[in-house]
């Protein structure tokens, strides 16, 4: 019904900037809202942030509130994570999934392989 491909990880310093993007197909994904999520080193995964299938709601992790932005590009099928002011506790695989609108990973039934974000201080 979807799928989902992350980009953009990589390696930054502290305080930087990134932005993370999503690339939804499928003949559905117009209609899920999207979540991203992240899994540090022997961690378990948790909630970063989530749109809505129209983009015009968010919800974010306390986290990274004031830090990440998440955005829609409908047209493009693309949701984006803008991270800003990096912190080595952002270091982490990150993943786009597809589903409802929730901070709860048993929402999403359609899941990216991931993209590395590595922070260095």
């Amino acid at each position: 019904q979807a799928q989902v491909v992350e980009s953009g990880g990589r390696s930054v310093q502290a305080g930087d900037s990134l932005r993370l993007s999503c690339l939804g197909s499928g003949p559905m994904f117009g209609s899920y809202a999207v979540g991203w999520f992240r899994q540090a080193a022997g961690k378990a995964r948790e909630f970063v942030a989530s749109v809505s299938w129209s983009g015009n709601n968010w919800n974010y992790a306390d986290s990274v509130k004031g830090r990440f932005t998440i955005s829609r590009d409908v047209a493009e099928r693309t949701v984006y994570l803008q991270m800003s002011n990096l912190k080595p506790e952002d270091a982490a695989v990150y993943y786009c999934a597809a589903g409802a609108f929730s901070s709860e990973e048993y929402e999403y039934a359609y899941w990216g392989q991931g993209t590395q974000v590595t922070i260095s201080s």
